[in-house]
């Protein structure tokens, strides 16, 4: 199960004892406090706390830049304004942490956004359950013939169900292992000395899950979820992105808007690109081979442009 039943009560008794606050709260984000959004077959997220919102930021900027964003006339064009020229400052204003059960090869990807504060769950003082991501049947794909870091076409029939087999069968071999080295007695009912957690954990396969609190800022979120929902995103670290993505949509509504308008649907042209681009309204024919870019570039560009 995704929450076990001590989080469900801690979450149980938060929710049930609310607080009176001077600060300033979104009522989008009060909504999602301590409720888990499931992801995967027995991850979620959750917000354990936040600060800031869409008034915060402006309230930055407006600090900041003083009388520079007087011409603004609202708080949705200034945050509109701030994000198409790229003024991160004032989006670092507003703060979420999450409490993330994740499967260890999505956190070994997901860790390697260094901008935020994250305190991981230990299995040097404590035991991991048996729980493991196995991918629906669907998720099951080939290495992608153009992409050396990406999925191909879908397994089918038997191979699918082969490697479904494999996955499910490794997984609980591994855990057994594990149970054994650390259990303090061994199956003719006999005390043995266990080995140490550290090491006994050392043989448990990256489909198992860990958990963590993760705390950033709404600039360096943003980035994360520019990378990590995007399409070409591995699809097991993109339904997470999903998720936050969802609950940053009503904790900053005008700031997410943006986001979406500025970030995620919108292209970054190099300058040679903005050349092609001003050659063909010109009427121009242009050709990769007269655009100054390579394969690779001139492939994205065309999908850009569509």
């Amino acid at each position: 199960m995704p929450l076990s039943p001590e989080q469900l009560a801690e979450i149980e008794d938060l929710r049930a004892n609310p607080r009176p606050t001077l600060r300033a709260v979104s009522e989008g984000m009060e909504s999602h406090l301590y409720r888990a959004h499931d992801v995967l077959d027995h991850g979620f997220i959750r917000v354990i706390d936040y600060m800031g919102d869409d008034a915060a930021i402006c309230q930055a900027a407006r600090v900041s830049y003083g009388k520079g964003t007087k011409s603004v006339q609202n708080d949705a064009g200034l945050i509109r304004y701030l994000m198409r020229h790229w003024h991160s400052t004032p989006f670092e204003m507003c703060e979420i942490k999450l409490h993330v059960k994740l499967p260890v090869f999505v956190a070994r990807q997901w860790i390697r956004h260094r901008t935020a504060n994250v305190n991981e769950y230990s299995a040097r003082y404590s035991i991991l359950d048996r729980e493991f991501y196995i991918p629906e049947v669907d998720q099951l794909a080939a290495q992608s013939v153009v992409n050396n870091q990406g999925r191909g076409a879908a397994l089918t029939g038997a191979e699918s169900a082969r490697v479904l087999e494999i996955l499910k069968g490794d997984a609980g071999r591994a855990y057994d292992h594990y149970e054994e080295m650390i259990g303090e007695v061994d199956h003719n009912g006999d005390e043995k000395q266990g080995l140490a957690r550290e090491l006994a954990r050392m043989n448990l396969p990256a489909n198992i899950y860990t958990q963590w609190y993760w705390k950033v800022d709404l600039h360096n979120l943003f980035h994360f979820l520019r990378l990590r929902a995007d399409a070409h995103a591995q699809y097991e670290i993109r339904v997470y992105a999903d998720a936050i993505a969802r609950v940053v949509a009503d904790w900053v509504p005008a700031a997410y808007g943006a986001f979406e308008d500025y970030r995620m649907g919108g292209v970054n042209f190099s300058g040679k690109a903005m050349d092609c681009v001003r050659r063909m309204l010109k009427g121009e024919e242009v050709t990769q081979e007269t655009s100054g870019m390579s394969k690779g570039e001139w492939r994205e560009f065309e999908g850009d442009i569509g």
